[in-house]
């Protein structure tokens, strides 16, 4: 019969003495046992050699461990966590071979086990994932500058009471972080020259995501435009809104938005100087050192190239075909057909829309790419054109969202 787990050594002893009384054949009472006449003598030695304590099982940890790693090889993996506490173990492997080339670089799941050995690894519950809806004119990016992110930080205070709530601007397609400004307001006139000065440094992209809240959008206006997104338009650049309510279809983003919080928001100390100048040393390491499992654990550095697109400032004129009647858009949000004033949105004061007749004292309103609704004169009315976070309807026009 095989060994009986609860009394192992007890069998085991039984065996040895009725081996040695010699009473029955060796390979008889081996048998009796359930155990190959090479275990038997195996356990007989053992006690010979050192009694009953030769009778327990012995520890198979090897004696040598060759690639075991060494305590300079353990105290650098510590010492990068230590200095990166929000990076996961893959980021800590990839910047401590780079640290450390032409040498033998330790398996990830070795990384992972001195990090939880020391006592740096958080385990966080997974969450479920869910279906979420995406709108018709979701960009995908392919390329840098083909699609930039853009949102506010939720807000903090600095040590002076100072309200920071930077605005972060990100390309979609290499991660780079292009902007993690503090603002003085959320107002459009000042988001607008914080991206001026972006356009002027880095190009035009070719769209820029954002949710529907002030100032990038605005619910109560046609498509959606406010002040701000009206001027995107008008220098070349398509809008891509994320649907409303879903925050996770600019996840990227709001992971960026996490590190930074981890990172900035729980550790950055004094005024408002102070606080930037943080920003700016994150952002840095964000862009130049950080590498991204997304991108093949390279950095965004490493991918992301200015664009082709050149910001030429100054009055924009929009263009629009023959036949077209043009009227510009006063402050108030006003223009004047047949010495009729029809309102259309303050989003485009200051820009001319063209006016294509539809028959019957009725005009589609566009503005630039986009139609933004009719001028019925029957009514001296302005009817937009219908949100539905697919679009502009058919019965109005297609356009950018």
């Amino acid at each position: 019969m095989p060994w009986k787990e609860a009394c192992v050594v007890n069998v085991r002893g039984e065996f040895v003495l009725r081996s040695l009384r010699q009473e029955v054949p060796f390979t008889v009472l081996c048998r009796e046992y359930g155990i190959s006449t090479k275990t038997g003598y195996k356990w007989k030695e053992r006690f010979l050699k050192n009694g009953c304590e030769g009778l327990h099982d012995q520890s198979r940890r090897p004696h040598a461990s060759p690639g075991q790693l060494g305590d300079l090889q353990v105290c650098g993996l510590v010492r990068l966590k230590l200095a990166h506490r929000t990076w996961g173990p893959k980021k800590i492997r990839e910047v401590f071979s780079r640290a450390h080339p032409g040498e033998e670089i330790p398996s990830l799941s070795t990384v992972k086990r001195v990090l939880a050995k020391a006592g740096l690894v958080v385990h966080r519950p997974r969450r479920g994932q869910k279906e979420c809806g995406r709108i018709e004119n979701h960009v995908d990016p392919e390329a840098p500058n083909q699609l930039w992110t853009v949102d506010f930080k939720g807000w903090w205070y600095s040590a002076e009471r100072e309200r920071i709530e930077p605005l972060t601007v990100r390309d979609a397609y290499s991660r780079y972080a292009l902007c993690a400004r503090i603002v003085e307001n959320g107002k459009s006139e000042t988001v607008r020259r914080e991206f001026q000065r972006l356009f002027e440094v880095y190009g035009l992209p070719e769209a820029i995501r954002s949710d529907n809240g002030s100032p990038f959008a605005c619910t109560s206006a046609p498509l959606g435009l406010s002040r701000l997104s009206a001027w995107w338009v008008t220098v070349g650049i398509a809008l891509d809104r994320i649907v409303p309510g879903h925050p996770e279809q600019n996840g990227a983003h709001e992971r960026m938005h996490r590190d930074m919080a981890m990172e900035v928001e729980y550790g950055a100390g004094g005024d408002l100087r102070e606080q930037q100048a943080a920003l700016e040393v994150w952002r840095n390491e964000f862009n130049e050192e950080r590498p991204h499992e997304a991108l093949g654990m390279r950095v965004p550095a490493e991918l992301y190239v200015k664009s082709s697109r050149r910001f030429r400032p100054g009055p924009v004129e929009l263009t629009y075909p023959l036949g077209y009647l043009r009227r510009k858009v006063g402050r108030r949000g006003r223009i004047r057909i047949e010495n009729i004033g029809v309102d259309i949105s303050v989003a485009v004061g200051g820009y001319e829309v063209g006016l294509k007749p539809t028959g019957r004292g009725k005009y589609a309103v566009w503005f630039g790419p986009l139609c933004l609704g009719e001028i019925d004169l029957a009514t001296q009315s302005f009817r937009a054109a219908r949100w539905s976070g697919k679009g502009p309807s058919e019965e109005s026009g297609r356009g950018l969202v």
